[in-house]
């Protein structure tokens, strides 16, 4: 067994994202004000503000992608959406990057703002759908229950190795740990009878159960609330239809 190094809710991601957004909307802005007023100094607020937001933009995408990669859960929802944020953001980057080039050559500088207003409009409906990641698909918020203790990752070579987790894991009752197992994400959890082992993946939406709520032997999906048995894998209650897979702990 190998330890997991996990980006749990990437704490620089959220706290980023506001330079890229504010520095290019400003420069938007700016550029708007400067056609308007035909004021030179309003432009060049404009034009340095746009390589200052696409630097941020970078150093945020950065921290997006360790979430990406890390901390939205494969299969889902949310990893849809977040598929569809990151081509989003991208969008707005190049177009914002493709008038700063262009007001560089002193070329187009009627397009040029009429990108960066494309931009503009696809980076919000990037930000919106961020929102949502974090609202709906509770991305990089710590919503952790009592006594739920702190967030426990792992990584073995086969299912089969479960035993030597249950055996060294220092779980206490209705606390969970993920592990990674080649390509699948198992819950090792312990329950008042005893350690148990379940799929991470909700079966309704593909919510991460190991960031969900266990009590007397239920475990709660965070994004829609479906329960789910932890021994048998049987659905309690929906918006789940399909029961969760179960793994034998055996040695």
């Amino acid at each position: 067994m190998r330890s997991y190094a996990s980006i749990k809710g990437h704490p620089l991601h959220p706290a980023l994202v506001s330079y890229p957004f504010a520095f290019l909307t400003g420069a938007f802005a700016f550029g708007l004000a400067a056609r308007a007023t035909r004021r030179r100094d309003l432009q060049i607020v404009a034009d340095r503000l746009v390589p200052a937001g696409l630097v941020a933009g970078v150093a945020a995408a950065s921290a997006g992608l360790a979430d990406y990669i890390n901390t939205v859960p494969p299969r889902s929802s949310g990893k849809e959406r977040a598929t569809k944020h990151g081509l989003l953001n991208s969008t707005a980057m190049t177009l914002f990057a493709a008038s700063w080039l262009m007001r560089r050559r002193r070329t187009g500088r009627t397009a040029a703002l009429a990108l960066q207003g494309m931009g503009t409009a696809v980076m919000t409906a990037a930000g919106w759908m961020g929102g949502t990641l974090v609202y709906r698909n509770q991305i990089g918020v710590d919503h952790r229950y009592a006594r739920a203790g702190k967030w426990q990752e792992n990584a073995i070579d086969h299912p089969a190795s479960l035993a030597l987790v249950a055996k060294t894991s220092p779980l206490k009752v209705d606390q969970m740990e993920l592990v990674h197992a080649d390509d699948e994400r198992i819950v090792v959890a312990r329950t008042e009878t005893g350690v148990v082992a379940f799929e991470d993946r909700c079966t309704h939406k593909g919510g991460p159960l190991s960031d969900g709520v266990l009590i007397c032997g239920t475990v709660q999906c965070p994004w829609h609330g479906s329960q789910f048995d932890v021994e048998t894998g049987a659905v309690k209650c929906g918006p789940a239809r399909q029961k969760i897979r179960t793994y034998p702990i055996e040695g």
